[in-house]
């Protein structure tokens, strides 16, 4: 197949939908496919190259942060991507387009569907469905929602990252949905031996913003820190400042890093080295993040939002609880640092569990979803 893809981040711009797509148009090359890939333009990244086999071109859209898109970014992308796109397409007549977020990259596919009669496939991962992400995408779904039901009804097949996100789209748009959860390569991401470090050493990773409970998690660790342990924050964003006054006033200083916003390996050497991953999260569609630290083996303390319920057995690999259920999380964080031997069962019951959610077989399923997509419209 010649699939175009349309996602408006990919790494190391943006978050866990990028590097979705990103581990996706990788699997689909390796299965001698041929992937041309449009995204947002940011910094001093090439605007044209070949990485992995895909073709991608890196469009300039507004983008002004490389961990998050503004609205205007997002319609610059739209106004960027279907430009591209129609030259793309007029070029090299791709079998199917592929897009990661029905919001903003599917309102492209939508508008070149209807100039080529090329079919698209959407991947919706929570932040491009309404009430997925609210304190996010509120505001701006208040004008772009009455436009979004022909994206979705015109789409040739439709996938979702969780049952959550799938259940919740369906709110909204009645369509036929299908769940295909996010993948991870098992031999790429290997931790080795399975031991525990002393002291237990906690990682945290995503944008530092409402959504993903950033403080409530630093009010959680004040808690524990009569016990011993080391936390690792990875990402960047809004609250950072708060998050850095909330270490200060609990005397967290030498126990808590920023690492800030790093490379997609250097998020994975964090994990290799960590035990634990904390993340009480308001909103989660199936978080990347988390899917690798199931693979690398980490017991796993999340909040009882979206599609995390599909990483955690509770009591197992891990345990879930409600977002502003402190006591819980803290209790939690107890259990396990201050008790090894359940800690290290804790994380190989994880890698076992990742066993669910091998990149080859995420795959093979949207090989069959795209080629259904061609049949269909033919």
């Amino acid at each position: 197949m010649k699939i175009l893809v349309l996602v408006h981040e990919y790494p190391p711009v943006g978050g866990g939908g990028g590097r979705v797509a990103q581990d996706l148009c990788v699997g689909l090359v390796e299965r001698g496919h041929q992937v041309r890939l449009l995204t947002a333009q940011h910094g001093d990244l090439p605007e044209v190259e070949i990485q992995d086999g895909i073709q991608i071109f890196r469009l300039k859209s507004g983008r002004k942060v490389p961990y998050r898109a503004d609205f205007s970014a997002m319609l610059g992308f739209v106004l960027a991507s279907t430009r591209e796109g129609l030259r793309q397409i007029r070029a090299e007549r791709p079998d199917v387009i592929h897009v990661h977020f029905a919001v903003p990259a599917g309102v492209s596919a939508f508008l070149l569907s209807r100039l080529t009669k090329v079919p698209y496939v959407i991947t919706a991962h929570l932040g491009d469905v309404p009430g997925g992400v609210p304190e996010k995408t509120r505001k701006w779904f208040r004008w772009v929602f009455p436009f979004t039901p022909a994206i979705w009804q015109q789409a040739a097949k439709i996938a979702a990252v969780s049952q959550f996100t799938r259940e919740l789209a369906l709110k909204s748009y009645d369509v036929p949905i299908e769940v295909i959860p996010n993948g991870v390569d098992l031999k790429s991401l290997d931790p080795g031996e399975i031991t525990v470090n002393h002291p237990p050493k906690i990682v945290f990773a995503g944008r530092f913003t409402e959504q993903k409970n950033p403080i409530k998690m630093l009010a959680c660790l004040a808690k524990v820190s009569d016990i011993p342990w080391h936390c690792t924050l990875i990402g960047d964003g809004p609250l950072r400042p708060a998050m850095e006054d909330a270490v200060e006033k609990a005397n967290l200083g030498d126990r808590v890093s920023f690492l800030g916003w790093v490379k997609p390996e250097r998020v994975i050497d964090q994990y290799r080295s960590a035990d634990l991953m904390f993340m009480p999260s308001y909103s989660e569609g199936l978080p990347v993040v988390g899917v690798q630290a199931l693979a690398m083996g980490l017991a796993l303390v999340l909040s009882r939002a979206g599609g995390n319920v599909e990483l955690v057995d509770n009591g197992v690999n891990g345990f879930l609880h409600d977002p502003d259920d402190t006591q819980g999380f803290v209790s939690a964080l107890r259990e396990l640092l201050t008790d090894p031997d359940r800690l290290l069962q804790f994380r190989k019951a994880s890698r076992e569990k990742s066993q669910q959610f091998t990149m080859s077989y995420v795959t093979k399923q949207y090989e069959t979803l795209l080629e259904q997509a061609i049949q269909n419209q033919n």
